[in-house]
């Protein structure tokens, strides 16, 4: 936990209800509903809350790994130092490095929309002006930079308010849809469609390609670790409640979707799906809480992107695999600054190149779908971690199932979504997902020359 100067990183900051928001802000509820239940929908119909049930499922069994790799070694490198220890050094570099990149690339793949929606509400004459949207978005990596820079108190404080006020609406947007529908429901669900008994090989994959990636994002829990009070404890739990929390919410707007919309309105609606079941259900101007609920959500993930790139940069280069001026600690505020600066200014120019030139712009667009791959990728890696950890020595039932046998079915079935998904990539996706990974093998080279010059 220390740097060359011998600070390390604010210990004791986050308690376990604060670790547990951040977990649920990493995923961006509302936003992912917004930007991916039509897809999910149109691919699976209604078995849409039962593709969400059974890859949250999966998803779990990455959290239980999480939990055991937690209470070994609380890290803030998470899965790299976790992977670098258990498996291989250079797994646990591509580990760390798929988490960078990820953290790189959504900068302006998860800004813009917040910067688009936030113009619908303050100046709707603006939303199709790509100048006024790329200043939105250049201010909102500012401002949220500055705020992770300023530390992690002030971070979480921030992350709570955002993510209160979106779980409060969409909890209650569910519940209205709920009630709402009761008497006529556009489509009708039943407990054996949520278990999934209509479904087939082809649709079960179909569904899971993008069911998976709703859950990604609440692992930000873990790497903040060092900064959490117990953390041996609190990161573990924090990832599993967070979990539990998401797929309640996922699956909840799911059957909401289906419950007030038809297919017709679903299609229609494409990714304004949110603003389109509270229209349906509540009169204006409540209906507008939707699209406020959707700009904290991609706000919020945003902070907790910047936080995961900065943890993760700051554990590798305080293992010498990068720089070791990223493991500088501010004096005051106990946060990585070098690299909040570093991942912002990464930030800002991906966004002018992308608003510039359109052959940027295009990969920027297919580094959102590339997103998936490299999730799957860093995911089943961790919990292959925990399953070869735990082989030996393990005292209990407890353990085989949620240290074992559970991560390792989840590796797989997430080897395999991975793997199924590169069919369906174009070339550009292509390269994004496999080209940006591959590049990785440069800065590990890098750091082996410069390992070998001091030995």
């Amino acid at each position: 936990m220390t740097d060359e100067g011998g600070l390390g990183l604010k210990p004791d900051a986050l308690s376990l209800p604060e670790a547990v928001i951040m977990g649920i802000a990493g995923t961006a509820p509302a936003y992912s509903m917004a930007a991916t239940t039509a897809t999910l929908i149109a691919v699976t119909g209604i078995l849409a809350p039962a593709s969400l049930l059974i890859c949250g499922l999966v998803m779990f069994g990455v959290a239980f790994a999480f939990l055991h790799l937690t209470r070994l070694d609380p890290n803030a490198g998470a899965a790299y130092i976790w992977v670098k220890q258990t498996l291989h050094p250079v797994l646990g570099f591509f580990a760390g490095w798929a988490m960078l990149v990820m953290s790189a690339l959504f900068m302006v793949s998860g800004t813009v929309p917040a910067a688009t929606a936030m113009l619908q509400i303050l100046a709707p004459g603006f939303v199709q002006n790509m100048m006024a949207v790329t200043l939105v978005a250049a201010f909102l990596m500012i401002l949220i930079g500055l705020i992770v820079l300023k530390g992690i108190k002030l971070s979480s404080h921030f992350q709570v308010i955002l993510t209160l006020i979106e779980v409060g609406i969409v909890a209650g947007l569910i519940i209205a849809a709920l009630f709402a529908s009761f008497a006529h429901p556009a489509h009708a669900l039943s407990f054996g469609l949520l278990l999934g008994q209509d479904f087939t090989p082809s649709l079960f994959v179909s569904g899971a390609l993008v069911a998976v990636y709703f859950y990604a994002g609440w692992d930000v829990t873990a790497n903040l670790n060092e900064e959490t009070r117990n953390p041996k404890r609190s990161g573990g739990v924090a990832s599993v409640l967070a979990m539990l929390a998401l797929m309640l919410m996922l699956i909840g707007f799911s059957a909401a979707c289906l419950l007030t919309l038809s297919d017709d309105d679903i299609q229609k609606a494409g990714t304004d799906i949110v603003t389109t079941v509270a229209a349906r259900i509540l009169p204006a101007p409540w209906s507008s809480l939707a699209v406020i609920a959707v700009v904290l959500s991609t706000i919020g993930t945003l902070e907790t992107n910047i936080l995961q790139f900065t943890r993760t940069l700051f554990a590798m280069a305080r293992d010498g695999v990068f720089a070791r001026r990223y493991a500088r600690v501010h004096a005051v505020h106990q946060t990585p600054w070098l690299s909040t600066v570093l991942v912002t200014a990464i930030g800002l120019g991906l966004l002018l190149l992308s608003s510039s030139f359109s052959s940027v712009s295009a990969i920027m667009k297919a580094s959102a779908s590339a997103l998936g791959f490299q999730i799957a990728f860093y995911y089943a890696l961790s919990c292959l971690a925990c399953a070869w950890c735990l082989r030996r020595g393990f005292r209990s039932s407890q353990i085989l199932l949620t240290g074992i046998l559970w991560p390792l079915i989840s590796a797989l079935f997430l080897f395999g979504v991975a793997i199924g998904s590169l069919p369906t990539f174009d070339g550009v996706t292509l390269f994004v997902s496999l080209g940006s990974l591959a590049f990785g093998a440069v800065p590990l080279l890098l750091s082996r020359m410069r390992s070998a010059a001091k030995a």
